[in-house]
């Protein structure tokens, strides 16, 4: 899928409700507890910190995907088409890091 086709659906789920898109700042803080949550699962699995017997197993795609639901979110409200913009950032770093590590044979 396209980000444009997922940009598409969140806004086609935004839209069905009478309060829209939230402002810039609050979705910033949602983004940041959806990073949050992404950043204890990590931890859990890979880190230090085991998870509690009590807490719910997570799954990692789901917490990737509340992520980018949030991004898309702030993406639409704001008008940026991310196709472009990560068309921009993927050539950002071709140029920057292309031959920065040794790439495989």
């Amino acid at each position: 899928m396209e980000l444009k086709a997922a940009q598409q659906k969140v806004d086609e789920w935004i839209s069905q409700f009478e309060e829209g898109y939230w402002p810039p700042l609050a979705n910033l803080a949602r983004l940041v507890e959806e990073v949050g949550e992404l950043a204890r699962l990590v931890n859990h699995r890979f880190g230090t910190k085991p998870k509690k017997d009590s807490e719910a197993d997570q799954d990692m795609g789901e917490e990737l995907a509340d992520v980018m639901f949030v991004l898309l979110c702030m993406a639409n409200e704001q008008g940026i088409d991310m196709d472009a913009a990560f068309e921009g950032v993927l050539e950002k770093y071709r140029v920057r890091d292309g031959d920065r590590w040794p790439r495989k044979d």
